[in-house]
């Protein structure tokens, strides 16, 4: 068999398998495009393994790992996990390298006897162990490991690690998704807000869901490592938007909606309930609402209802009295809900019944004792079929459940005066300004560069009298506006926008912590000799000043463009996709202190009150960008 190993860093490889034959993932969870075991190779002084694979694609993995060792030898094997779709070829794995040493829990370490039946497991344990716990770290040459324990995400065994080098957390299942690779190792080279974040909640709901606690004190753990790439043991490596993935993890573990918006679950024997949950979709929609979902218990997989809870604030159960209790199929979807131990929903529920209908008191019970769960209005009763008659119900319904959906009230507002959030609502975009004073290269970010005029090409933009760069602009008279995309990572907002060119080398060991510079012989620069970003730009412009005037905390330049060049097609980043994707929410212990959280950086000033003149520290934004802790 041909090797099918892929490179992912220098001296870093996935070598792991797709099955796309597997129907039935874990003998519960339908996968119709398969599943992908990840194990991961590291080629340095020394060679280390992070996990194995299932036993259905053994044989490519070793494969891939006999090729690139050549006659290496293996130092190390990582086991995060010892689940055997991870851990099953580990037995195989001694036999071939005898000198391997195995790193890994002690509750793991105890599983290695259960699962294998090793001829020398004593001389394993003495020579060829390593047992690790939290915090503890193992050295490879350049790249370093810390290890950091995970129990019950989802076994209790469970450790991720954190490679410095790389930046790299292998996060064991969590960030994982159901789904063979095709092709696209990254989750930026494919659709990962379409199928891709479906395939990845229906895994997390259903495989690790029940276990928000832990999630969330792994991601507390994780929250303080400099992470640039994800590479979990099923699914897509991440890399970029990072913020992205972390912030459904962080919904999903809080049992937070990810949409305030309405799932319909219903059972319908002959087609009269159906017919009265449609009129409900129907009225739903009438009143506004968005992302109205409807399915048949009967005709979809309780894996996918149990995704779809996770993701909606309000569910209506409708469902159909069967054998005097409530239809089966309906039965099983409420009692996976409870399995998984989903919290702080709304309900609403109807029954049908021909003579005796009893399905809505059943589920009322069965919904009533989920935690924190809130039952909203009497239960909707059918008899048969609905009639003209019983309409007012399903409408009255509708505007119950309309009228819980959250809706932020808006402030009140005094005629004449001047409220700050109403600025939030005008479009800004987020770009990086670099300027040049002699042989210091600076930047900073900016929000507002527009253009002004076509022909002569003419932009405008603003900076603050304060800052570095416009103390340069007013010297040199030019500047470049690199446009920054959506997947700019939020450590270039803190280093070119909460620290001062006066103090810092923004452009130091570029690419990294500087951001945009580019890795190579130094810094990417437009004809002027400015640095622009090819790395988190689509695009730059290159100025000079033409006019300027002072309007008090900023400067307002006028000038002409010199050159301007397109450097990719990466969607252009505005201030509301920062805010709600990039820009880090306070940690979950933030909700326990009483202050005011700053919106551009997240810094947490606290105390009962916000002096009028305070400034935050990080970012220097006044009062107007904080906001009460709630």
């Amino acid at each position: 068999m041909a090797h099918n190993e892929r490179f992912i860093r220098d001296g870093l490889y996935w070598i792991g398998g797709n099955d796309r034959r597997l129907s039935v993932f874990e003998g519960v969870y339908p996968s119709e495009r398969g599943v992908s075991y990840n194990s991961y190779l590291i080629l340095d002084e020394k060679n280390v393994l992070l996990d194995t694979v299932d036993k259905a694609v053994s044989a490519v993995f070793f494969e891939n790992l006999s090729f690139l060792l050549e006659k290496r030898t293996l130092d190390y094997v990582i086991i995060h996990h010892m689940e055997p779709d991870h851990s099953a070829c580990l037995a195989e794995l001694i036999l071939r390298y005898p000198d391997i040493t195995v790193v890994t829990t002690k509750k793991s370490a105890a599983m290695i006897g259960q699962f294998f039946n090793l001829p020398d497991r004593g001389t394993l344990a003495e020579n060829r162990l390593r047992i690790v716990k939290e915090g503890d770290t193992l050295a490879a040459g350049r790249r370093n490991f810390t290890f950091i324990e995970a129990p019950m995400v989802h076994w209790p065994e469970v450790m991720v690690s954190y490679e410095s080098l790389d930046k790299a957390l292998y996060s064991a299942d969590a960030f994982g998704s159901f789904g063979a690779i095709d092709g696209n190792l990254f989750a930026d080279e494919v659709d990962y807000q379409g199928l891709w974040l479906g395939e990845a909640r229906r895994y997390y709901t259903n495989i690790v869901g029940k276990y928000g606690a832990q999630v969330q004190a792994l991601l507390e753990k994780a929250s303080k490592f400099d992470i640039e790439m994800i590479c979990p043991l099923h699914g897509l490596i991440w890399r970029k938007n990072l913020p992205y993935f972390l912030e459904k993890y962080r919904l999903w573990s809080t049992y937070t909606p990810e949409d305030n918006t309405v799932l319909i679950a219903y059972s319908s024997v002959y087609g009269n309930t159906e017919n009265a949950v449609n009129i409900l979709a129907g009225a739903l929609a009438d009143r506004g609402v968005k992302k109205i979902t409807v399915y048949d218990v009967s005709a979809t997989r309780t894996d996918v209802i149990v995704a779809e809870v996770f993701r909606c604030s309000h569910i209506v159960f409708a469902a159909t009295t069967y054998n005097a209790g409530i239809f089966i199929k309906m039965e099983e979807a409420l009692n996976d809900i409870k399995a998984h131990q989903i919290r702080n929903r709304t309900a609403a529920l109807i029954e049908n019944g021909s003579w005796a209908p009893v399905s809505g008191k059943l589920m009322r019970d069965l919904v009533g004792a989920l935690p924190g769960w809130k039952l909203l209005g009497d239960t909707v009763t059918i008899n048969s079929s609905l009639k003209e008659a019983g309409r007012p119900s399903i409408e009255k319904l509708a505007d119950a459940i309309a009228g819980d959906l959250p809706n932020p009230p808006l402030p009140v507002h005094e005629k004449g005066a001047v409220d700050i959030p109403a600025f939030f609502k005008l479009s800004y975009g987020l770009f990086l300004l670099t300027t040049r004073d002699g042989e210091k290269d600076n930047g900073c970010i900016i929000n507002t560069a527009v253009q002004l005029t076509d022909t002569p090409k003419r932009v405008n933009i603003s900076v603050i009298k304060a800052n570095y760069s416009d103390e340069i602009i007013r010297k040199t008279g030019i500047f470049n506006v690199s446009i920054l995309t959506v997947d700019t990572p939020f450590k270039v907002f803190q280093r070119f926008g909460f620290h001062s060119g006066r103090d810092l080398d923004k452009f130091a060991d570029p690419p990294s912590p500087g951001g945009p510079a580019p890795s190579g012989n130094g810094p990417a620069r437009s004809a002027n000799g400015l640095i622009y970003a090819p790395v988190y730009g689509n695009a730059f412009i290159s100025c000079r000043v033409i006019d300027s005037s002072d309007w008090g905390t900023h400067t307002l330049y006028t000038a002409e463009v010199t050159e301007a060049a397109l450097l990719s097609q990466v969607p252009s980043l505005t201030y509301q996709f920062y805010a709600d994707h990039i820009k880090p929410k306070p940690p979950a212990s933030a909700a326990k202190k009483k202050g005011y959280v700053c919106k551009v950086c997240g810094y947490i000033h606290e105390g009962e009150e916000l002096p009028a003149d305070f400034i935050c520290p990080i970012c220097k934004h006044g009062v107007d960008a904080f906001e009460k802790l709630s």
